[in-house]
C-alpha cells in the first residue's frame, strides 16, 4: 500500500510539473505578440493625447481598443475581443464621430482655455496616475504573483458569469451608462440644431435682396460671353465693347495684374539697360568727334 501511494504521488508530481509550466511559462510567440501590441497601444494611446484634430484622437483611440481585444483574444477570451470590437469600437467609437461631425471642433475654439488653472490640474493629475501606475506595475514585477493558477473556465460559463454580472449585478451601472450615451447624443443633436431668425434664404429672397440694394440687378455675366474665346480668365465684352471685369474671379483678375505688372517691369528694366547702353556708345562716339 504504501509503494502503490508513492507511485501515485510521483505520477501525480510528474504530471502537475508540466502543467504547471503550461500556466507560468510565456512562449516566444506570446512574448512577441505581446510586445508588438503593447507598442502599438501604447502609440495609439500617445497619439489620442497629442493629437490636433479630434477626429485623429478618435481614430487613435479606436486603434488602441482593436489592440485590446487582440490581447482578449490572444488571451482564449473570445466574448470580450469580439465585444471590445463590436461595442467599444463600433458603437462608442462612432458615436463619438458622430458627435464631433455634427457639433464641430473649431481650432480656435479647442486652443482657448475656458477655466483657468485647468491645464495645472491636468498635469498635477497626470503626474499623480503615472506614480501609481508605475507603483503597480514595480509592485507586480518584484512583488509575489497573487493571481490564481487554477484550471481555465470553459467559454459557455465565462459568458454566462458575464451575463449575471451585466444583467443581474451590475444592471444600474449599465442602465447608467446607456442614459449617458443617449444624453450624448441628444446634446450633440441639441448643439447642432441652430434657430434660424429670419426666412430662409432663397433665390426669390436673393432677387429682392439685388433689387433693394440697387447695385447690380442682373446676375454677374459669364466669363468669355461677347469675347473671341471663351476662357474662364477672358472676361466678357458689354455691347458698346468694352471689358467686364466683374465676369472673372478675383483671384484670376489679381493673377493677370500681377503678371502684367511684372512684364512691365521686366520690360522697363531690359529698355533702361539698353538706353544705358546706347548712351555710353553714343558718349563716346560724341567724345571721338571732339577728338577729331
Amino acid at each position: 500500500m504504501i509503494d502503490t501511494a508513492s507511485t501515485v504521488a510521483q505520477a501525480a508530481s510528474t504530471v502537475a510539473q508540466p502543467a504547471q509550466q503550461i500556466v507560468t511559462h510565456t512562449s516566444t510567440g506570446e512574448a512577441v505578440q505581446f510586445w508588438i501590441l503593447a507598442v502599438v497601444a501604447v502609440l495609439g494611446a500617445l497619439g489620442m493625447v497629442c493629437a490636433r484634430k479630434a477626429v485623429h484622437s478618435a481614430l487613435c483611440l479606436a486603434a488602441t481598443m482593436i489592440t485590446l481585444s487582440a490581447f482578449y483574444i490572444a488571451e482564449s477570451a473570445l466574448f470580450l475581443g469580439v465585444v471590445q470590437i463590436v461595442v467599444y469600437t463600433g458603437a462608442v467609437m462612432m458615436l463619438f464621430l458622430f458627435v464631433l461631425m455634427l457639433v464641430g471642433v473649431d481650432s480656435a475654439e479647442s486652443l482657448r482655455e475656458t477655466l483657468r488653472g485647468q491645464r495645472l490640474a491636468v498635469v498635477v493629475v497626470g503626474i499623480g496616475f503615472g506614480m501609481l501606475l508605475i507603483g503597480g506595475i514595480a509592485r507586480g514585477v518584484t512583488g509575489p504573483s497573487v493571481a490564481e493558477t487554477g484550471p481555465g473556465l470553459g467559454g459557455n460559463y465565462t459568458v454566462s458569469a458575464l451575463a449575471e454580472l451585466i444583467f443581474v449585478r451590475y444592471v444600474w451601472a449599465f442602465e447608467l451608462t446607456g442614459a449617458l450615451l443617449i444624453t450624448a447624443t441628444i446634446g450633440a443633436m441639441v448643439l447642432a440644431h441652430r434657430e434660424k431668425f429670419g426666412p430662409p434664404t432663397d433665390q426669390r429672397t436673393l432677387s429682392k435682396e439685388r433689387f433693394r440694394q440697387g447695385t447690380r440687378v442682373t446676375p454677374l455675366p459669364t466669363p468669355g460671353v461677347y469675347a473671341r474665346h471663351n476662357a474662364v480668365d477672358a472676361p466678357a465684352r458689354l455691347p458698346d465693347g468694352s471689358f467686364e471685369e466683374l465676369s472673372v474671379s478675383t483671384i484670376l483678375r489679381h493673377r493677370r495684374n500681377r503678371a502684367h505688372t511684372e512684364a512691365v517691369v521686366l520690360t522697363v528694366g531690359n529698355g533702361d539697360t539698353n538706353g544705358d547702353n546706347g548712351n555710353g556708345k553714343n558718349g563716346n562716339d560724341s567724345h571721338e568727334e571732339g577728338l577729331r
